[in-house]
């Protein structure tokens, strides 16, 4: 049986290809375009060169969908193999130059050698609209924080005693920001004109909001430049943060309804900490499949929370954050874990054993992480949900 592997450089109008033997050599080495006829028309060549073809591929998704998709349907098995494990293994190869030619022949030869390479699945509808709807999201999430950057930064330069009083992020303040931005203004009319404003666009406590602000205006009376057309800027900033809320809670509408459909929604939310949201980040990175982990471990390294070693000759038992895992996992790990603190108290004699022991927050969070990994793991093994007291067991 002759084997052949398969490499493909990823790009966004087009790919390169390299197909090997098993001494390596190269059979066929193609440029193609991100178009389905040539895509088929590369994977009917490769093909004809053996009897089985494993392939191998930098990217999981985006610009690599359609060819994934072509893999998939022609029941293919395919390999993911990071940009920096292709990097570094390049160096270890022939020349310094880099081409996208050599990082396809890199990618052959490595899914030639490797046994430790992830294997892509195809994904159920439901955790695909999840993983869109989520990765949407964070995007959003970071605009909102550029755009509130900007607003504070652009209200300090005319007034920064509102920019200290104000919690930016909040309705209330982004509303008053809308009608009123300096000092002046804000001193000139008073504590009822704004406050009955306020109540006409339904602001809670508006009688505490534009007591604040006038207030604070009060302490200044300097008249700053550029005032005018910063405060038209704070206008329009507000209303941007606004929207971009707005947003926000809509997706968070649809994940939560996308997420429900899910068969292990009960059991992941069922986790102290792990909500809708952090929930389904995990869902959308793992895909909800634990029989990809073959145990807790691997799922731990694969979500960033299993520390790695780092020695050599004397030094021993260093230990270092993993570079190679999965961030929006970590980070939805991470989360649930400072949640469960505030909200289980298994968690929270936990995290107090460890900062006892002499660990530092940042190091007791991770080793929380870690632990609850392990239970999360068993349970979706299991299919059963979250318990403060686990099951014993029933004598026969």
């Amino acid at each position: 049986m002759a084997m052949i592997w398969a490499g493909i450089g990823a790009g966004k109008t087009h790919h390169h290809c390299v197909a090997i033997d098993e001494s390596g050599h190269r059979l066929l080495p193609r440029r193609v375009a991100n178009d389905e006829p040539d895509l088929l028309e590369l994977l009917t060549d490769v093909l004809a060169l053996g009897d089985e073809v494993t392939w191998g591929i930098d990217l999981a998704d985006g610009r690599a969908a359609l060819a994934i998709g072509v893999l998939f349907n022609h029941d293919q098995s395919v390999h993911y193999i990071c940009g920096r494990a292709i990097h570094r293994a390049s160096e270890s190869y022939r020349g310094e130059g880099r081409t996208d030619a050599k990082d396809a022949a890199v990618i052959a030869d490595q899914v030639r050698i490797r046994r430790d390479l992830h294997s892509l699945r195809t994904s159920e509808e439901t955790v695909t609209d999840l993983r869109i709807l989520t990765g949407r999201r964070t995007d959003l999430v970071a605009d909102r924080t550029r755009t509130v950057n900007r607003l504070r930064a652009q209200l300090t330069d005319i007034f920064p005693g509102l920019e200290r009083a104000l919690a930016l992020t909040n309705t209330g303040p982004l509303v008053l920001l809308t009608g009123y931005q300096t000092p002046a203004a804000m001193r000139r009319i008073g504590v009822k004109r704004p406050e009955t404003w306020l109540r006409k666009r339904r602001v809670p406590r508006a009688d505490r909001l534009a007591g604040t602000a006038v207030e604070t205006a009060g302490r200044q009376h300097t008249s700053l430049p550029g005032k005018k057309l910063t405060a038209q800027l704070v206008h329009t900033l507000a209303a941007e943060v606004r929207v971009l809320n707005q947003q926000i809670a809509d997706i968070d509408k649809a994940i939560e309804a996308r997420f429900r459909e899910h068969q292990d929604f009960k059991v992941i939310t069922s986790m102290p900490g792990l909500g809708v949201i952090p929930g389904a980040e995990f869902l959308a990175a793992t895909g909800g499949d634990m029989s990809f982990f073959s145990n807790a471990d691997r799922l731990a390294g694969f979500g960033g929370v299993a520390p790695v070693p780092r020695g050599s000759g004397r030094i021993s038992g260093n230990l270092r954050r993993p570079r190679r895992s999965n961030r929006r996992l970590q980070r939805a790990f991470y989360i649930s874990a400072l949640f469960s603190i505030r909200h289980c108290e298994d968690s929270r004699r936990f995290y107090e054993r460890k900062r006892a022991e002499g660990k530092r927050h940042i190091q007791a969070v991770p080793a929380l992480a870690r632990r609850r990994v392990n239970v999360l793991w068993a349970l979706l093994r299991d299919g059963r949900p979250y318990e403060a007291e686990p099951p014993t067991a029933q004598a026969a």
